[in-house]
């Protein structure tokens, strides 16, 4: 079967009785019919065990985060643990575009698959009409006189799809560009805010543009953060949906990894934190992207930590990064899978810069060959990295169970967590630092547009921000060509655009583009509503 038809064809339990199992009445849950819902409760105190999954680079097939996660989750609930998982909602750019879900795979999904994928509660639709109502309130006060003296506008449309010809739209009297949502600034605030009233206060932080004399103009001098709150509020409460096995889960937010920070919202973490003893979430794409934001962004911000940080690998990912081209992945080829593992060495000595609690594991696929799978274990043994290998694909949680053993392990130790750079560094400390350090590239150049954008929030005393890099996630460079662990490497910052709102200053590497566009043969062909199901979402 599918994922969409394992999805459509399990048995759900009514989503009251899922909030049970993490002590939530119906009184503090609304029902958006019978599988999903919104919580409302108020957050309890934190005292869970936070796991983190993360990832090697990845490749264009998907490593299975989502997938281990979720397995990892059931395991732990089927060795008798209080579990929650707390996850990000997928986009509808990716899902129509070129990965086409993210609610896991095989028997080990959330559900409703369908739903989650498309539109799901439309927390989506909310952040992206808030964006535009502040786009349109903006060119409104620019119409009816500009008191405020707006002469360079810095604040973006967006749209969840995947549309490359928004990168460059001719309005009235300027050039703009539109964001994919998951990249918006919106989307992060949203993300990063720790309650209502946070979250309307970073609004009204949003910087919408310069006046003549280069001030900043913010959000909160067009009196407009009440009325955007209005349209987040009910999107703001965190969803709960279920795992095929009937385990809680929530789902809110999706800031992508590659451009955005890459994680669930913190709302929706602390809520888990204090509801559960364990808590499993995730961040995109590789550990160079998702984790560091994770650590250096959400931790620092939110004043969390993770207890332990779970490294995904596939038999495929090291195969890619040994050289191999999509056409061979599948064969035996011991050479290049052996190349391939200095990425996995490289994430994973990158995690313990972070905290010592790191545990590898293979993600199996049914075409993967006995011999190379040992190759991984016996390398991850040399090198004392702790090992499992999951086939939650296949099995559920019960393929699982070893990791879930070693998670726990892991947990009882201290972790000594810490981040990479201080807040006093400077920008340039701070890109220097992650590239140099997480990267391993030799050297950073700057465009002049960058400078220029560094030296105005230096002069705006808005420097102490972290920092989200924005770069292809298929390379630890800013190539995607550069697989493996390339060296002797120069990246390129183009440009730096200040989320005061979220409170992070992001940084573009590359050519990374902050709107997505659709591959050649996209997704959208395979989806379709046939005798009344969904099918083509996998």
């Amino acid at each position: 079967m599918t994922d969409i038809e394992i999805s459509q064809n399990c048995k759900k339990q009514h989503i009251s009785e899922i909030a049970k199992k993490i002590g939530l009445k119906s009184d503090e849950i609304i029902f958006y019919g019978d599988d999903k819902a919104k919580i409302k409760k108020e957050r309890q105190k934190e005292k869970a065990k936070l796991i983190l999954v993360t990832a090697i680079s990845p490749t264009p097939y998907g490593e299975g985060k989502t997938t281990v996660s979720i397995g990892l989750h059931d395991a732990l609930c089927k060795l008798g643990k209080k579990s929650l998982a707390v996850l990000r909602e997928p986009s509808m750019g990716p899902v129509f575009g070129m990965k086409g879900g993210a609610t896991g795979g095989g028997f080990s999904q959330v559900v409703p698959m369908d739903d989650i994928n498309l539109h799901f509660t439309g927390d989506f639709h909310a952040i992206g009409s808030a964006n535009n109502l502040l786009s349109s309130a903006i060119d409104n006060h620019i119409y009816q006189g500009n008191s405020l003296d707006i002469q360079k506008v810095l604040f973006n449309r967006c749209l969840d799809v995947n549309d490359r010809a928004l990168r460059r739209v001719e309005l009235e009297s300027r050039f703009e560009n539109f964001n994919i949502t998951a990249a918006s600034e919106i989307m992060a605030l949203f993300c990063l805010a720790d309650s209502l009233e946070d979250l309307r206060e970073r609004i009204g932080r949003i910087v919408i543009g310069l006046d003549s004399k280069g001030k900043l103009i913010y959000a909160k001098d067009l009196k407009i953060e009440g009325a955007m709150t209005v349209l987040l509020k009910d999107a703001f409460l965190p969803n709960l949906v279920q795992t095929l096995e009937n385990n809680p889960v929530i789902i809110h937010g999706g800031p992508f990894a590659n451009i955005a920070h890459g994680c669930n919202s913190v709302v929706a973490t602390k809520m888990g934190l204090g509801l559960a003893d364990y808590v499993v979430t995730e961040a995109g794409f590789g550990a160079d992207l998702g984790a560091e934001k994770f650590y250096d962004i959400k931790c620092r911000g939110a004043n969390i930590k993770p207890d332990c940080t779970v490294l995904v690998v596939t038999i495929k990912a090291l195969k890619y990064h040994g050289g191999i081209s999509k056409e061979f992945i599948y064969e035996e080829n011991e050479e290049a899978l052996i190349k391939g593992l200095a990425n996995l060495e490289k994430h994973y000595t990158n995690l313990q810069k972070f905290g010592k609690n790191v545990v590898v594991c293979l993600n199996k696929y049914t075409t993967d060959i006995a011999d190379e799978i040992e190759a991984v274990r016996d390398f991850c043994q040399k090198k004392k990295m702790p090992f499992s290998i999951s086939t939650a694909y296949v099995d559920g949680g019960k393929g699982a169970l070893d990791l879930a053993k070693k998670v726990l392990d892991a947990c009882n130790y201290d972790n000594k967590f810490k981040l990479l750079y201080d807040d006093s560094f400077s920008i340039e400390e701070k890109i220097e630092k992650v590239c140099k350090e997480i990267y391993g590239a030799k050297s950073v150049m700057y465009s002049d547009l960058a400078k220029d954008k560094i030296k105005l929030i230096t002069e705006n005393n808005l420097a102490y921000l972290p920092i989200c890099v924005a770069k292809t996630q298929y390379s630890l460079s800013d190539d995607a060509k550069k697989i493996g662990v390339p060296t002797d490497f120069e990246v390129t910052v183009r440009d730096v655009v200040l989320y005061n709102g979220a409170g992070i200053i992001t940084i573009l590497l590359g050519n990374i583009m902050t709107m997505p566009g659709l591959p050649k043969k996209a997704n959208y062909e395979n989806i379709d509503f046939v005798e009344g199901k969904i099918i083509g979402i996998n």
